[in-house]
């Protein structure tokens, strides 16, 4: 079996520690090649809000494919129609207009072609421990040295500020800034939230400086946070909205959103031969559909709230903080992550990290009330032994 310890994975750039192979999943349950089973506290890295082989989305990728898989952007297509008109009936009436491609950093680099294009403008200001894709010109707007450095000179004139630093951020803003590009919240970068003043005081001085405000919405986006989207809580709006992730129910997929106007301004060309596809289009659909129906962002609001009660109850002489909104949580440590992810894995739960000292959480939404008090439960257990 690929990945098996006792084959090593042909998979370019795979981790030769990853040994564990998962084959099937329900819900917020995965099982291995051995039969164990694991809960999901993060290994859908997002994605997966909907849970493994959700019923609505497979039955939807089911009927689109014995119809059409394929058909290239430059054809009308009723499902990706169906798709664009609930995505925007979810969102504010100044957006408008909908690149959709394959991913995030797919996304991200749209966003950075139209700000350059619509302002005739180069500089992108974007925030530090940002996270924003690993392709050349989202990676360039990522903080990480270890990411960046490898395939360096990457895309010039990007600039980072320190995150929630106002004052920074007023001053690296100006009229030459084609685009300001932020997370709500950084997922990669430690799971720290914007406060209310840094992302109002972006809005202020983009408006100013006639910069573009993009709010990078990968991760947090289709309710993770509590919120459909998560610049709702601030009620703070972007110029441009970048999405992915759990857009489609795991079906890849990206959209950059904007307004008619900014559209208007974009010169040049971009495109994308599989964005938009009628498969992941009928995926997003009935994802879309689930989400709202069963009031996902309510729940991660809830099951949120339980986690903080829980994990803010854990030894300060073992952590930090505990940080988050909704179903996106990190727990910062006192020491490495690494082996308290391996005693999780040990007891059958499934956590990430977020840099080398936060456990970060990401469960599925629809994850039970009672897998998430064990897995709560598992953690405060692995971070009161410590690494003994």
């Amino acid at each position: 079996m690929t990945g098996s310890p006792d084959r090593p994975s042909a998979e370019f750039g795979r981790s030769a520690h990853r040994s564990l192979t998962l084959v099937r999943g329900e819900g917020a349950v995965l099982w291995d090649d051995r039969g164990r089973r694991y809960i999901d506290l993060g290994a859908s890295h997002g994605a997966g809000s909907l849970g493994a082989a959700n019923a609505d989305v497979a039955a939807a990728i089911a009927a689109q494919a014995r119809t059409l898989v394929y058909l290239g952007s430059g054809y009308a297509s009723p499902v990706r129609t169906e798709f664009l008109e609930k995505l925007l009936h979810l969102l504010p009436p100044s957006f408008g207009r909908v690149f959709l491609s394959n991913s995030g950093t797919e996304a991200v680099e749209a966003g950075i072609k139209i700000a350059r294009s619509a302002t005739g403008r180069r500089k992108v200001v974007a925030a530090m421990r940002g996270f924003h894709g690993r392709t050349m010109g989202a990676l360039s707007a990522t903080w990480r040295r270890e990411l960046r450095e490898p395939f360096e000179p990457l895309v010039p004139g990007f600039e980072h500020v320190p995150f929630n630093d106002v004052n920074a951020l007023e001053a690296a803003v100006d009229d030459t800034t084609a685009l300001l590009l932020l997370e709500p919240v950084q997922g990669e970068g430690g799971v720290h939230v914007a406060s209310e003043e840094f992302l109002r005081a972006a809005r202020v001085v983009a408006d100013r400086t006639g910069a573009l405000l993009a709010f990078d919405e990968v991760q947090t986006g289709v309710a993770r946070t509590g919120r459909m989207f998560a610049f709702e809580r601030w009620n703070v709006l972007p110029d441009i909205l970048l999405l992915a992730k759990s857009l489609a129910g795991g079906v890849p997929i990206g959209a950059t959103v904007t307004s008619p106007e900014i559209e208007a301004r974009f010169r040049g060309s971009h495109h994308s031969t599989f964005g938009g596809n009628p498969l992941a289009c009928a995926a997003g659909i009935a994802a879309l559909d689930f989400t709202v129906r069963e009031r996902l962002a309510e729940r991660a609001e809830r099951l949120g709230a339980i986690a903080r009660e829980k994990l803010d109850r854990l030894p300060r002489d073992r952590i930090r903080e505990v940080r988050g909104l909704g179903l996106l949580i990190g727990v910062e440590l006192r020491e490495k992550v690494a082996p308290c992810l391996a005693a999780l894995e040990e007891r059958g739960f499934l956590a990430i990290s977020a840099g080398a000292t936060v456990l970060r959480l990401l469960p599925p939404l629809v994850i039970t009330d009672q897998d998430w008090a064990a897995g709560l439960e598992a953690i405060a257990e692995v971070v009161a032994d410590g690494s003994r």
